[in-house]
């Protein structure tokens, strides 16, 4: 182990040395993306994203434009044309679970009935097991801190489990996008246990799924040690898949497994890349974020309650004087909400409500400052009067917590939500696209120069 992080710490020194030739050839000038009218992001002047395609999915709705005006809205999110909020209402009023409901109407494009329902519950508690030794020699063997990790890789290690993996006819595709949605949280806890045992020097527990259970139950079952969980616990849980589970084609993770897809790669990769892609810290990982941020503010106010001075803490974290340095407010701000986040404003009723008369209602009531006086503060340092709204993520950590839920699976947890989504997509992107490959263009700026032999040089 010494060896290998002399070694390490040697390749280190030498590559470090390269960074400034690299850094060199690699400039491009800021004005030269408006002399070519390059849309950065694939994203308009105006803020709005690149129109690259079509769905029938998803509808991310924060704003109206009328002749190039861009008119705040409340936000919207609505699957296969339900609006989630009344998905979540109807599941809520008649206590029971919903993810996998929303699962099958993303993959299908409708509501299932009751015996459709039923006979896709079974499906899928039926496929939550992972192969024989599976763990053993694709979880175990190579921990990793970061459960992201042995996520993906786990869905790319499938593909050697499945008889027909290039096969893209629907019937496979869908087969094993079904398998993949069971089994993804069976991955997330088992890399996470073999996390606890490596990193954390705590023991691991491996209980198995019940199919009969839904996927909130069977998380929260084989996380615990004792397998116990309440059942308003679970049904909280659900609702965080719910609202998880799809956000468009035009999110970044979304879009890269569409990208893979248009190749006409097997699934296990086309997932693998949008499992790669939440990872970010600026997608996915946005979760995290906040709770980091968070613990900065709880340490540097020292009145919570005093809006002047948590006004100025968020004044330094914009000036990159506290927090990670970033300059960002996480949990503030979306690129197509305005006015509200939907997922937010469920997220922060449910948030109130768990963490009414514990120790968690004064961190409830310092975020919903945060949420007041952030755009306060925005508007103050970049002149800005837009909107800003509160968004997913500002909420959903607090909430996981409260549930019990692990920092290091906030993100993870994203990405077992995302997979009803992101295989819809996939299914979408094969029978919709027309063979065409996603190819956008990059136009080079670099001169012409010859060849200089090595003697020359």
């Amino acid at each position: 182990m010494n060896d290998r992080k002399k070694t390490y710490e040697d390749d280190s020194r030498d590559i470090t040395s390269l960074c400034g030739e690299c850094l060199k050839n690699n400039h491009i000038a800021p004005g030269d993306f408006a002399k070519f009218r390059v849309k950065r992001g694939l994203r308009n002047e105006d803020g709005t994203g690149v129109l690259a395609g079509l769905t029938r999915i998803c509808n991310v709705h924060g704003y109206i434009l009328d002749e190039g005006d861009k008119t705040p809205v409340e936000g919207k999110l609505i699957y296969r044309g339900i609006d989630i909020e009344e998905i979540v209402e109807n599941c809520v009023t008649e206590d029971r679970f919903g993810f996998e409901e929303v699962a099958w109407l993303l993959l299908f494009g409708t509501l299932p009935t009751s015996g459709q329902l039923q006979m896709f519950n079974h499906l899928l508690g039926r496929l939550m097991e992972l192969p024989d030794r599976f763990v053993d020699d694709i979880v175990l063997k190579v921990p990793s801190r970061d459960i992201m990790n042995p996520m993906q890789r786990s869905v790319l290690a499938l593909y050697a489990y499945d008889p027909n993996p290039d096969d893209i006819s629907l019937e496979n595709v869908l087969h094993q996008s079904i398998s993949i949605i069971a089994k993804l949280p069976t991955i997330m806890v088992a890399a996470y246990q073999v996390k606890r045992r490596t990193y954390d020097r705590k023991s691991m527990y491996f209980h198995r799924s019940r199919s009969e259970l839904s996927v909130a139950e069977n998380i929260l079952r084989t996380l615990r040690p004792d397998k116990q969980y309440t059942d308003r616990e679970a049904k909280v849980l659900d609702i965080c898949l719910m609202l998880h589970a799809e956000h468009g084609g035009g999110n970044n993770s979304t879009f890269a497994t569409r990208v893979l897809t248009s190749s006409a790669t097997d699934t296990y990769s086309a997932i693998s890349a949008g499992i790669g892609s939440l990872k970010g810290p600026r997608h996915g990982g946005a979760n995290q974020q906040v709770t980091g941020m968070m613990n900065h503010i709880k340490a540097g106010v020292s009145n919570w309650e005093d809006e002047t001075e948590v006004s100025s803490f968020l004044e330094k974290i914009m000036d990159k004087k506290a927090g990670n340095g970033s300059g960002l407010i996480y949990g503030m701000g979306h690129a197509v909400y305005t006015i509200s986040d939907p997922r937010a404003v469920i997220l922060k009723r449910y948030a109130r409500e768990m963490a009414a008369g514990t120790s968690y209602e004064r961190e409830f009531d310092l975020m919903e400052s945060v949420e007041k006086l952030a755009p306060q503060v925005f508007a103050k340092k970049k002149n800005i009067t837009a909107p800003l709204c509160a968004n997913v993520d500002l909420y959903s950590g607090l909430v996981y917590k409260m549930l019990g839920i692990p920092e290091e699976l906030f993100t993870p947890l994203f990405a077992v939500s995302r997979a009803p989504g992101w295989c819809a997509h996939r299914i979408e992107e094969i029978t919709t696209s027309g063979g065409k490959i996603i190819r956008p263009a990059y136009k080079s700026i670099t001169p012409s120069a010859r060849y200089v032999s090595l003697s020359e040089r």
